[in-house]
């Protein structure tokens, strides 16, 4: 049984590897994205360094750099993000960069607006200038492609609940070709296991207690079943085409905003928006009455309603997936029709 198990977890870092062109031994499992991203960003500084983010960055990226930063240990510039234009995001991004930049992080896709950044643009000058580029793949992965062969990415950090079709509570760290970062926690590893010191190989140098088997043989199954179903092009195919039948249904609704100039010429899957001066979580309250599921309020992402003055209300977040239909989208204009025309109360 011991054998199976490690055979399936063997299975799943082999088809990570191959879905984003990475080495096997450099597939790091870990309990959610927050986690890998902690992981990435603590274990790539040292004191005295310079990070940058964007302005579209989730929780998870900024509370860990503001924390090292309030410690003493790193200082931290936001660079910002125009939706409409990579090159004057590039040209905010070229501004803050100082000699003692040590690491840039980068969501691939906002999580609050869909906007897709110009992380290749970005993590092209890093590599040239021997600047760690780590992208949040959160949003993008399984619907974008990525490569750590082709792509200048050294850390790519991933849920495995959303777009790889796996279990919550799993997340994945990749580590580029020579890239060292130091471990997060130290335990055991079934490694080594008479030495005093952490093993300082992959993926065991990362992989500290008990891992989470169940989450990995589900999160094997999702990705297999997205390469079945024809991997990332495909998906995304299907998704911004739903949403683009969404917006076009939306754009002749009154008192419905769709914060549609927040998202780059680039394709995704994610769209926000709100309901005349109602707050996103009471709309989201009445589409859960029609068993429509959306996420409102903040989306853990301070930066990106900061940075398009959202905050007030939030937004109402609407994500398409490869399990939705037409009939589907059509359905949730339907009733925002309702909601804004106050036949839903």
């Amino acid at each position: 049984m011991t054998l199976q198990a490690g055979k399936k977890v063997f299975s799943c870092r082999s088809s990570l590897a191959s879905l984003f062109g990475a080495e096997e031994e450099r597939i790091i499992f870990t309990n959610n994205c927050t986690t890998a991203l902690n992981m990435a960003i603590k274990g790539s500084v040292r004191k005295g360094d310079h990070v940058l983010i964007s302005s579209l960055e989730h929780n998870s990226v900024l509370r860990p750099v503001h924390k090292l930063s309030e410690k003493g240990i790193i200082t931290y510039d936001v660079f910002e993000v125009n939706p409409l234009s990579d090159s004057e995001t590039f040209q905010n991004f070229l501004s803050l960069i100082r000699k003692e930049t040590s690491l840039v992080v980068c969501t691939m896709v906002s999580n609050v607006f869909g906007t897709v950044l110009p992380f290749e643009m970005l993590g092209r000058y890093c590599r040239m200038k021997n600047i760690r580029f780590v992208l949040d793949g959160a949003q993008g992965a399984g619907s974008h492609r990525i490569s750590m062969k082709k792509m200048p990415v050294d850390i790519l950090c991933l849920p495995g609940h959303k777009g790889l079709l796996g279990p919550m509570g799993t997340g994945v760290l990749i580590l580029g070709e020579g890239v060292d970062i130091e471990s997060f926690c130290e335990g055991g590893t079934g490694s080594n296991s008479l030495f005093e010191a952490q093993p300082d190989f992959y993926p065991d140098k990362l992989e500290s207690g008990t891992a989470n088997l169940p989450g990995i043989a589900g999160l094997y199954e999702g990705v297999e079943f997205l390469k079945c179903f024809g991997g990332e092009k495909a998906v995304l195919e299907k998704e911004h085409g739903l949403l683009s039948v969404l917006k076009e249904d939306l754009s002749v609704i009154p008192r419905v905003t769709v914060y549609d100039e927040m998202h780059s010429q680039s394709p995704s899957n994610v769209l926000s928006l709100n309901v005349g001066d109602r707050h996103s979580e009471q709309t989201a309250e009445l589409l859960d009455k029609f068993n429509i599921a959306v996420r409102a309020g903040y989306h853990c992402s301070y930066l990106a309603h900061n940075t398009y003055g959202t905050a007030e209300k939030g937004t109402v977040r609407v994500s398409t997936g490869i399990f939705n239909t037409k009939k589907d989208v059509k359905t949730l204009a339907f009733y925002l029709n309702k909601i804004a025309m106050g036949k839903i109360l």
